[in-house]
């Protein structure tokens, strides 16, 4: 193996409430539709550790590593609750060894939707709002859930964007190894999903076969592939989770650029790798859909099905009778009412994720009656 490519992902959701219309209609804000104190707790939370996991990265860069991060839109809002945490990831981007990934700003799926208008407008607005943070223009595109669409290459294009990461899936590969850029639409680089869940998931599993992980061991497994490169997909919230569990992953992240060099295995950026190694076509890029857990893990049910059509009605709605320009709070909750996390949570194979949904298609239904009563 030549190169590794190592991309870190954080983002958290706006939470949605219990919300019933027989509570009585009120006006459509943030703190009508979503739960502001859970959303602030668990934005908390991840701040406390934001310093200390930065502060290892750093320590990992000027050891040789290079990192792509996906910060979502969601978040970035977040950090307004504490500008530290933002500022922690300037200090990153001051390194000159961090790329940051464009993606849809509110973490939405509507790369499905039939007309990509308002895909194509998030990806740029969180292209604009990265290049006003950190003064890094993206190169990258990463789909919410890592998700395979293969109708997006050319807006992607338009947009700038040269290269995705996307989900290692076994009905893109078959029996191949996600060990190449390939092309379809734009060059793409396959997250591994076994490696990237060594570090994510099974780090800290004591019962696990190889317990405890050192980037020694970790680089060699490297070394033993045959192909041009390797692309890890991380959610950072994994690393001080990690961290706190067992310890190691922080000298893990320290250790790590150094054994790979030792190996002759470089560190590199997505955009990097685009340039350095020849593409291997894979035409299930433009034919097969693909997702993070699955694609039955975000419209495997009626419900999720549903949900997704009536966001694509609101679009057109939103369209036709509301100017965001005048209304941005409006333009938010319908953001955040496209947050991939709302279709993993009605997953229907249990009584919660009815109920979710049957709560989730309510606050639709809320919206769509607020946006016709702007009407009259």
């Amino acid at each position: 193996m030549e190169s590794i490519c190592v991309c870190v992902e954080l983002h958290l959701p706006y939470h949605l409430k219990w919300y019933w219309p027989a509570d009585g209609y009120r006006k459509p804000e943030i703190s009508t539709y979503f739960d502001q104190e859970r959303t602030f707790n668990n934005f908390q939370h991840m701040a406390a550790s934001i310093g200390r996991t930065n502060k290892v990265l750093t320590r990992s860069i000027e050891n040789g590593a290079v990192y792509t991060l996906n910060l979502s839109g969601t978040f970035l809002d977040q950090c307004s609750w504490d500008p530290r945490a933002l500022n922690s990831f300037k200090d990153l981007a001051d390194t000159g060894n961090v790329a940051f990934a464009a993606s849809t700003y509110y973490h939405s799926l509507s790369a499905l939707y039939p007309d990509l208008t308002e895909f194509k407008e998030q990806v740029w607005t969180h292209m604009e709002r990265i290049t006003e943070l950190f003064d890094v223009v993206p190169s990258t595109f990463v789909n919410p859930e890592l998700l395979v669409s293969g109708n997006i290459g050319g807006v992607l294009k338009k947009l700038g964007l040269t290269c995705m990461v996307a989900e290692g899936s076994g009905n893109l590969l078959n029996t191949d190894m996600p060990v190449n850029v390939f092309s379809g639409g734009v060059p793409t680089l396959l997250r591994h999903i076994d490696l990237s869940e060594d570090i994510s998931k099974r780090f800290s599993d004591k019962l696990w076969d190889s317990y405890p992980l050192i980037a020694d061991r970790f680089a060699s497994w490297i070394e033993g592939i045959e192909g041009d490169i390797i692309t890890l997909y991380l959610d950072y919230g994994s690393i001080p989770w990690n961290e706190s569990r067992t310890g190691g992953m922080f000298q893990f992240l320290q250790d790590l650029p150094q054994s790979l060099e030792e190996r002759g295995i470089s560190m590199v950026r997505p955009e990097d790798a685009i340039r350095r190694f020849e593409s291997v076509k894979l035409d299930t890029l433009k034919t097969e859909s693909a997702a993070r857990h699955g694609m039955e893990s975000l419209l495997g049910s009626h419900a999720q099905h549903f949900y997704m059509k009536q966001l694509e009605i609101i679009v057109q709605e939103l369209a036709e009778r509301i100017d965001f320009s005048e209304n941005r709070e409006m333009k938010r909750i319908f953001g955040y009412l496209q947050q991939s996390d709302i279709f993993l949570d009605m997953n229907t194979a249990n009584i919660v994720g009815y109920e979710r949904a049957v709560n989730n298609l309510s606050i639709l239904s809320d919206l769509r009656r607020a946006i016709w009563e702007r009407r009259t």
